[in-house]
């Protein structure tokens, strides 16, 4: 979908995409569609994470419209919320936001959606890059590679182990 005019907030939250899109200061952008490697590790690292809901009191939910000001909405590919902070579109922040890269991601779009989640309060975001088979952690510090290819949730024991993720692909 090209973007040629403004929509309002009301209209991009009525509306159905099929993805669905970011919504930026009154702009609707289309995210890039993930292929097989991209799905894949969506899927592993849910599957990951929802192994251990119960034991922190927490959801892990993909695509899910995530308010990260009152004109800007952003839809990670997964993301990590407190159970008590259920809602259809998430206002308060995530525990984690997770966005796995497709081939045509820009350093700069990334780091641009990342920057929003943790000006929103959540307080790291992760990136997985299957094509190069790496995964980092984003904070204020700014992008730190994982160099034994798990990515740990800081303040709590949860781990991805992404070399496991990756000989599944």
């Amino acid at each position: 979908m090209s973007a040629t005019h403004l929509v309002s907030v009301e209209e991009y939250l009525a509306t159905s995409y099929r993805p669905d899109c970011d919504y930026v200061d009154g702009v609707v952008e289309e995210r890039n569609l993930g292929e097989f490697d991209h799905g894949r590790l969506q899927a592993l690292i849910v599957a990951t994470l929802m192994k251990s809901e119960k034991r922190y009191g927490c959801y892990a939910v993909t695509e899910q419209r995530v308010q990260v000001k009152p004109d800007r909405y952003r839809i990670p590919d997964v993301c990590r919320i407190r159970r008590e902070d259920r809602e259809q579109v998430i206002t308060r922040p995530p525990m984690l936001c997770i966005e796995i890269l497709s081939p045509e991601d820009t350093h700069s779009r990334l780091v641009t959606r990342l920057d929003d989640y943790l000006a929103m309060g959540v307080p790291e975001c992760w990136v997985v890059d299957p094509k190069v088979r790496r995964g980092y952690t984003y904070t204020a510090a700014g992008l730190l590679v994982a160099q034994d290819g798990i990515l740990r949730l800081a303040g709590t024991t949860l781990e991805v182990n992404l070399n496991e993720m990756f000989a599944e692909l």
